[in-house]
């Protein structure tokens, strides 16, 4: 949504890298590039205005002045603003101290309020309330419907008595306020903790619509009205938000469609004309691409900083904890790391979603936009498809898969030769560098990771340890393998911790399971 935003502004603020300090001409030239990024983003001009002399005032104060980096200052004030615009901090729902809490959602037609009420339904489902969809929209041919099979997939209950209308010929009858009252009835009667009133919308804004959805909310008196607008209808979305805010006062914005790729200015527009804050982003199709708007977060993400803490958060969600305490066991017994397990992992992060979102969210992540774009989904799937062709006895000792097994691998999951070594070969790596951090070897390749007690020395550094050259004489070479040997012999420790004698102890005498003896100072 933001890219083009992004990568505007991340542009002017590499022209101030390497000042030691700025001048008046030059936090002008800034506050020019970024009015035009914000105008080209389809920002509203009152908001770019008020934005941009905000910047000014502040980037030609002593907070820039005294700074000892000024570019890493100004680009710190744009966050703080962008921040302040996006509605400053995040604002969550407002539950009803007794009875259920009552959510009324508004908007035009097309933007999304009935997809978004199952969004809204699951992720509530998600946080351990019980909530119901209540069919208030009985104008818009098949909302009903619509609803109904959202809230299947989400898994809620649907409150839908009227069939409503199933084509433009249908006259609408039903009253969409009796509707919404008896579905907050209903819900206390059920013992629902939140009721979500989906309503009907128009192709423009209009009296009738207005007036419904006001009646609709003196009869029910909800504890929020979500405004839910089209993240890609530019300009028009500030006009919309305030017919909607003087028609029937909205509490709150959901933003929808906001993985498009329009230019982003609903989103930094409606909270700072209408003063009422961005609760919510649709990010995507699917009931999941769904999250709560912290502005902090999205105005790193437009100035090209990152999400960490959002991924973190999906991450934590999807994870299978399971999974990753077998892993953890697996990994602290030294057991080899098989197929079966890289299959575990490759599916563990196909569950937190798209693989394009989440790198986007990494820092730096503009400046490799392209090849995020060109990056295949479906890979994933390939991966899987390879390592389903195997045998579980391959999956379990890949060293025995020849040029006929490969070949045979290749056509059951429709791919060629090469991929499937390419694969092996990855898997090869991987294998290796597993064994090699359960050992505490560190990672091959990059310094001793702390905790894991390891060297990891790379060859030729400067922390490596040197070996010592070994004679050319081979009688004095063989001497001095000896004396390592009896260096070693010497080193090994001769008592057991509880004083029993190194010699009386025989691990095979214990019936222990195979390849334990290791752990205990056996061969």
């Amino acid at each position: 949504m933001f890219n083009s935003l992004s990568d505007r502004l991340t542009a002017t603020f590499k022209n101030l890298r390497g000042k030691g300090r700025l001048t008046e001409a030059d936090v002008d030239a800034t506050v020019r590039e970024i009015r035009r990024a914000l105008l080209d983003a389809d920002v509203a001009v009152p908001v770019v205005r008020e934005f941009t002399g905000r910047i000014r005032e502040r980037a030609l104060g002593a907070e820039v002045s005294a700074a000892l980096n000024p570019s890493q200052q100004i680009v710190k004030i744009v966050n703080e603003e962008l921040q302040e615009i996006l509605g400053g901090e995040t604002r969550r729902i407002r539950l009803a101290k007794t009875g259920p809490t009552i959510i009324m959602l508004a908007g035009l037609q097309g933007a999304g309020k009935t997809t978004l009420a199952g969004k809204l339904a699951k992720w509530l489902k998600a946080q351990g309330h019980s909530p119901v969809l209540v069919a208030a929209d009985l104008q818009r041919p098949n909302a009903v419907t619509q609803l109904q099979i959202v809230g299947e997939r989400a898994g809620v209950p649907v409150f839908a008595p009227h069939p409503g209308t199933t084509s433009d010929l249908d006259v609408p009858t039903g009253d969409p306020v009796a509707v919404a009252r008896a579905g907050v009835e209903e819900a206390r009667q059920k013992l629902h903790d939140v009721v979500i009133v989906d309503t009907a919308g128009r192709l423009g804004v209009d009296a009738e619509m207005m007036d419904q959805a006001r009646r609709i909310r003196q009869a029910i008196i909800p504890n929020e009205v979500l405004f839910v607008i089209d993240s890609m209808i530019g300009q028009d979305a500030v006009n919309t938000a305030v017919a909607f805010d003087e028609g029937v006062n909205f509490t709150g914005v959901v933003l929808s469609k906001l993985d498009g790729d329009a230019r982003g200015g609903a989103a930094l527009s409606v909270a700072s004309v209408t003063g009422k804050p961005v609760m919510f982003a649709s990010t995507g199709e699917g009931l999941d691409d769904f999250e709560l708007f912290h502005p902090d977060r999205m105005a790193s993400r437009i100035l090209d900083m990152g999400d960490v803490l959002t991924l973190i958060e999906q991450a934590e969600k999807n994870w299978d904890k399971d999974e990753a305490a077998r892993m953890a066991k697996k990994f602290a017994d030294q057991e080899d790391f098989t197929l079966d397990d890289f299959l575990a992992q490759m599916q563990q992060i196909r569950n937190m979603g798209s693989m394009k979102k989440m790198l986007m969210m990494m820092p730096g992540a503009q400046n490799i936009r392209q090849q995020l774009e060109q990056f295949d989904e479906r890979e994933i799937d390939r991966v899987e498809a390879i390592v389903r062709s195997m045998t579980p006895h391959e999956r379990l000792a890949p060293k025995i898969i020849n040029g006929s097994r490969r070949a045979r691998i290749a056509r059951g999951s429709g791919v060629h030769v090469s991929e499937v070594n390419g694969l092996l070969e990855r898997f090869a790596q991987a294998q290796k560098m597993m064994k090699k951090l359960a050992q505490g070897g560190g990672m091959p390749g990059m310094p001793g990771i702390p905790g894991l007690g390891g060297g990891g020395s790379r060859k030729g550094s400067k922390n490596a340890p040197k070996k010592k050259a070994r004679s050319g004489n081979p009688a004095k070479a063989a001497q001095e393998l000896r004396d390592a040997e009896n260096k070693r012999a010497k080193a090994v420790p001769t008592g057991a911790a509880f004083g029993q004698g190194a010699g009386d102890f025989d691990p095979s005498k214990l019936n222990l399971p195979k390849g334990f003896e290791k752990f205990l100072g056996g061969k």
